[in-house]
């Protein structure tokens, strides 16, 4: 998948557990660069190109959540965000804000690794069968870019690899239960509500493009399916 140890940025102000992580990680043939501030950390993504950032939510100064916002103005790297232990809205938030998934604070680090790793291989991967194609809307997980019409749909990574695999089965409900590992590389908890965020964030971005002519629609019990309204 990679010809090179993947690149992981940490941004977090707990000095201890970043030493932790950075030292467990390393062992992991991650090459991990810390930063112990949201401003350290935007001046390593200016600086050196990641593959996937770890950022803390609660921190001194500037918060995580913004240095998130910055983060999605600027860069499509894979964002894991660490946020409180039972807190919900920080999860919710982070994700709104185009996270790509979260770990609750205390984690093992075994856990964060396979996290880490099953964003990775989403964001790696290479479609050799070219975009998908689905009326208007065209998804090339090759360029990590989708369009519809022609305009571009400023998707992140884990909101990308959720409509392509929607786009497959377009028409047809796709079970939560299938697309949690597929798409988060773990099993839907039971008040999981990650996939729902991410829906939610496709729908508002789609719905700026193609109006009510495409939508992915709830169904009950089951999950969501991918319907095209307009007439061709």
């Amino acid at each position: 998948m990679y010809t090179r140890p993947p690149k992981i940025l940490i941004i977090d102000d707990d000095v201890d557990l970043v030493t932790l992580l950075v030292d467990y990680l390393t062992l992991e043939n991650f090459a991990v660069t810390p930063a112990h501030t949201g401003v350290a950390g935007i001046a390593a993504m200016s600086r050196e190109e990641f593959d996937l950032v770890i950022l803390d939510v609660m921190m001194p100064g500037i918060p995580g959540t913004e240095v998130l916002q910055n983060i999605r103005e600027r860069w499509k790297t894979p964002v894991l965000m660490l946020t409180a232990k039972g807190d919900p809205v920080d999860r919710i938030l982070g994700l709104e804000l185009g996270a790509d998934d979260y770990v609750p604070k205390p984690c093992s680090p075994r856990e964060l690794v396979a996290r880490i790793r099953a964003i990775l291989r989403r964001t790696a991967t290479k479609e050799t069968g070219g975009p998908v194609q689905v009326g208007k809307l065209s998804i090339d997980l090759s360029q990590r870019r989708a369009s519809y019409g022609g305009q571009i749909i400023p998707l992140t990574g884990t909101e990308l690899a959720l409509i392509e695999m929607l786009a497959h089965s377009v028409g047809q409900p796709v079970a939560k239960a299938s697309i949690y590992p597929r798409i988060l590389g773990r099993p839907m908890g039971r008040y999981d509500r990650a996939i729902d965020v991410h829906v939610s964030s496709i729908r508002h971005k789609l719905a700026q493009v193609a109006g009510n002519d495409l939508a992915i629609e709830s169904v009950r019990g089951v999950g969501y399916q991918l319907v095209v309204h307009a007439t061709e």
